[in-house]
């Protein structure tokens, strides 16, 4: 509790009952962490009202002095990281490595947006008369809404909060029910560095319902979501009416494919880094593992003695690298998937079941002889579940990989420098890893194309989506 005393001096967190609220619970232990107060529609459309005041106020900042603010914010998130880390252990269950890996990343976001409140510049345009000045400026686009998920309750909102505030917007948040800890963790440490109440704040309660207010107010601009393709194309839906500006960062399928001349060592580790990382549930975590055939058995072998190593527990326990599920209906998903393969011919090689620990935490699997008619192979997993399949062809592997309506993240390892590129771009998602499981910093644009989303997140290209364009004709004559 010392990390929730600490950071949680917010007046709708309490460590006592409340009749309006959340019971936050720790999953790896089931004990309560803490309640949080619910917001009522009435009540969000009220704080939107003041978020519409205090954005005007911030826009009218100088981008000097918001940067200024923006850094101090950081400085607090990386002085406050280990109880930053260990609050996010406790709520969502991963690894206090992990936790502390992803405070750095949320930081990092922070720091990038700071450094590009000074970079948002305009242009003169060359004018098609000598007696006019054709100019491009760029503004806030107002009041902006966000909604995060659960499996990275940090870096989620710093993604999205960070763009927002460096370009001169207000920021309303709504944190996913299990965790919304972090979430008012990281505020507080922003109105400490300067940000202003009203302009980010937190909210929490039914989801529908502060998701349809987010889309019915029209003093809204822009949402930003991170979620399932379904809710995303609610949101979609349902802004339509205000034509408001959208950030969608929707489900994945990740394939990562691994060719007969691939360093072996270093794609078993990259598969390990991309699909076991937070217990499997992350967007970007490889789904479907494709190998070539010449390397596939000797593959599968390394990979399940691998998985097979790593230690399960509460996330604060030392050398622990996989945590609980986030909760019980995750567990059954992961059971049916593996029920469904087995009677469809494939072979568990290591985990496949419950871990003697109980609750949510399940052991790391790996699947040899995985095929296209299983439902792991349409269907985003989510959990500690490894399948392999086996091709022949280059050809046949990009093709496989492709064979879904997701978009997101790809991964491939292959020493041909040709087929590199090749693949690469063949590759119908909006990133690819070569040669690496990891992908996501604060530097490149993080986003999909087809059913995975609309727009990009962090990089130079994340504050334009709070950005409007104006053009200017200035008659001089």
């Amino acid at each position: 509790m010392n990390a929730i005393e600490q950071l949680l001096n917010h007046p709708d967190v309490r460590t006592t009952p409340l009749s309006d609220g959340l019971k936050i619970r720790n999953p790896a232990t089931g004990d309560t962490l803490a309640y949080v107060r619910t917001t009522s529609v009435p009540q969000l459309n009220h704080i939107i009202a003041k978020a519409q005041t205090a954005q005007t106020e911030w826009a009218a900042k100088s981008a000097l002095e918001r940067a200024d603010i923006l850094w101090c914010w950081y400085r607090l998130m990386k002085e406050n990281k280990e109880n930053l880390a260990r609050l996010m252990t406790m709520e969502q269950g991963k690894s206090l490595a992990e936790s502390l890996g992803e405070i750095d990343y949320a930081a990092g976001f922070i720091r990038w947006f700071a450094e590009e409140a000074r970079r948002i510049d305009g242009d003169i345009l060359t004018s098609l008369k000598p007696t006019q000045k054709l100019m491009v400026i760029k503004q806030p686009v107002g009041v902006t809404a966000a909604i995060t998920p659960w499996n990275f309750p940090a870096a989620m909102i710093t993604r999205k909060a960070a763009p927002a505030l460096a370009a001169g917007c207000a920021i309303i948040v709504k944190p996913a029910s299990q965790t919304p800890l972090s979430a008012y963790a990281q505020a507080v440490l922003a109105y400490r560095a300067g940000i202003p109440q009203d302009l980010f704040a937190v909210v929490n309660g039914k989801a529908a319902d502060i998701s349809n207010t987010f889309t019915q107010n029209p003093i809204i601009r822009k949402i930003s979501f991170t979620g399932s393709t379904e809710v995303g194309i609610q949101i979609f839906r349902n802004s339509a009416e205000h034509i408001k500006k959208l950030s969608l960062e929707l489900g994945g399928n990740a394939p990562l494919l691994v060719f007969d001349d691939a360093d072996l060592d270093k794609a078993v580790e990259g598969t390990m880094l991309s699909k076991f990382r937070n217990s499997g549930q992350t967007c970007v975590c490889t789904n479907r593992v494709y190998v070539q055939a010449g390397v596939y058995n000797e593959f599968c072998r390394r990979l399940a003695v691998q998985a097979g190593r790593l230690k399960l527990g509460n996330g604060l326990d030392k050398g622990v690298q996989q945590g609980p599920l986030i909760d019980a209906d995750a567990v059954a998903k992961v059971e049916a998937y593996i029920a469904d393969a087995l009677e469809k011919g494939a072979q568990c090689l290591t985990g496949g079941r419950r871990s003697p620990l109980g609750g949510t935490f399940f052991e790391p699997t790996v699947l040899s002889g995985a095929t296209a008619d299983m439902l792991l192979a349409r269907e985003e997993i989510f959990g500690p579940l490894c399948p392999v399949f086996k091709f022949e062809s280059e050809a046949e592997a990009v093709a496989q990989a492709n064979r879904t309506e997701a978009g997101l993240a790809a991964y491939l390892f292959t020493r041909d420098t040709a087929r590199q590129w090749r693949v690469a771009e063949a590759l119908e998602y909006g990133m690819v890893g070569i040669n690496t499981g990891i992908i996501s910093n604060e530097v490149a644009p993080f986003g999909g194309i087809k059913m995975s989303g609309l727009g990009r997140e962090g990089s130079k290209y994340g504050i334009n989506e709070y950005l409007e364009l104006k053009y200017l004709c200035l008659d001089i004559g």
